[in-house]
């Protein structure tokens, strides 16, 4: 296994280059299996769940060569439509070849997802989705069992905005006979993104990134070329840092269109950010303030950074409370924050944080994905020296995230471990 030390106090000072996002480039990839040909994936990250997506997309058939930035597909039209347990369950993410096996082989065999343990995540939504398509869901020994002659279009109303639901839902839809209309859909800028890359294999999709999206089946779509979106958590997550340490860090390719209920919190914080074209320079001078948040879906606060901003509401003048609406289990960074000598108190899906609070070096274990970042921000401020175990969970999301803050001054670097 392997570790991330840090030692704590410096000041962040340089340029920080944001990669391309996660939770679009995977149901890109995912996408890949709607048609046959070579489809050019570029700016896509270098991370442990890309590597996982890759890994599924070879065994059910495809040619794979991934070497990112840039990642190629190649469908011959033999694939196999079973995806087993020992893949399916390193990623939540991988359920989303469902609706794509589905639509293009008539069914589809996968197994019940895994991921972080952040909640339950249930994929019921997108079983009733795929059922109003004409599919027949049976949940056979772990495996979801989908099967149909051909989809076709209908009306879906999401009892719940779910953005990987709604992905599955549209790549099922683009091969889907007639007009399929989601209603209550996810509105996040990944989901717009993949109506993006439809459109560009022939499907006909109107109003991604709104709650009511339409898609235009066709009987078969092109393979495709496109260039992943900078990754709006990534940059986030490093505006946190850069505020904690009170530095002053240029972002490039920080996508600040996408970032407005972060921005505004930041903001409210007493943070400066300011765009210079296409990047944005995050600098904090004076006290931080106390903030009340509560996560909400798109384009609300996103419960991906409520860890991150935690810890630097550990260092606000006064209490702050947060709320967390989506996930009913994202507190378990808090445990490892108070070995660091932070002031919180949760009850149920609400926490109640007391700064500002000097923040202690430990030895902290990541427990999913958000809260590893958590931890490698609190060991940035932190007195003496932070050791977070268990970084494979960082290294899903984040590329090569203590070179990136090496590089803007910090004094982070990556160790093998024995430890649990």
């Amino acid at each position: 296994m392997e570790s991330i030390r840090i030692r704590g106090g410096k000041r962040l000072e340089g340029t920080i280059k944001i990669s391309g996002a996660k939770n679009a480039a995977l149901p890109i990839l995912c996408a890949t299996l709607l048609s046959d040909g070579e489809s050019l994936l570029r700016n896509v990250p270098a991370l442990r769940d890309i590597e996982t997506t890759s890994a599924l997309l070879r065994f059910l058939g495809r040619e794979v060569n991934s070497a990112p930035p840039v990642v190629t597909v190649k469908g011959f039209g033999t694939d196999r439509p079973i995806a087993p347990y020992e893949l399916v369950k390193q990623m939540r993410a991988s359920v989303m070849v469902l609706g794509p096996l589905l639509a293009r082989n008539g069914r589809a065999q996968v197994s019940l997802p895994g991921g972080c343990q952040i909640g339950s995540r249930p994929v019921d939504q997108h079983l009733k989705g795929l059922e109003k398509l004409g599919a027949t869901i049976s949940l056979e020994r772990g495996y979801i069992v989908a099967k149909s002659s051909r989809l076709r279009g209908a009306e879906i109303v999401f009892d719940m905005p779910t953005v990987t639901g709604t992905e599955n839902l549209m790549m099922a839809a683009a091969l889907a006979k007639g007009k399929t209309r989601l209603v209550n859909a996810a509105k996040e800028p990944e989901v717009e993104e993949l109506g993006r890359v439809l459109n560009k294999m022939g499907a006909i999709v109107t109003g991604a990134g709104t709650d009511v999206m339409e898609i235009e089946g066709r009987d078969e779509l092109a393979p495709f070329d496109h260039a992943i979106i900078a990754d709006r958590i990534e940059a986030g997550t490093y505006m946190v840092a850069a505020a904690a340490t009170g530095g002053n860090v240029l972002l490039e390719n920080a996508p600040l269109e996408d970032m407005a209920s972060t921005i505004e919190v930041l903001k409210r914080m007493g943070v400066e950010i300011t765009r210079e074209g296409t990047a944005a320079r995050i600098q904090r001078n004076g006290p931080l303030k106390p903030i009340r948040i509560e996560t909400m879906p798109h384009p609300g606060f996103p419960t991906d950074m409520q860890a991150q901003i935690m810890v630097l509401s550990c260092l606000a003048e006064g209490e702050s409370t947060i709320h967390e609406t989506i996930f009913e289990n994202r507190f378990m960074h808090v445990p490892e924050l108070a070995r660091m000598g932070a002031d919180i108190e949760t009850d149920g899906s609400s926490a109640v944080i007391r700064g500002p609070r000097q923040l202690e070096g430990a030895q902290v274990m990541a427990t999913d994905l958000r809260a590893s970042a958590s931890l490698v921000i609190a060991g940035l401020v932190a007195r003496d020296e932070t050791e977070v175990l268990r970084v494979y969970h960082l290294d899903r999301g984040y590329e090569h995230m203590e070179e990136k803050l090496s590089g803007a001054g910090a004094d982070a670097v990556r160790v093998a471990t024995t430890a649990y």
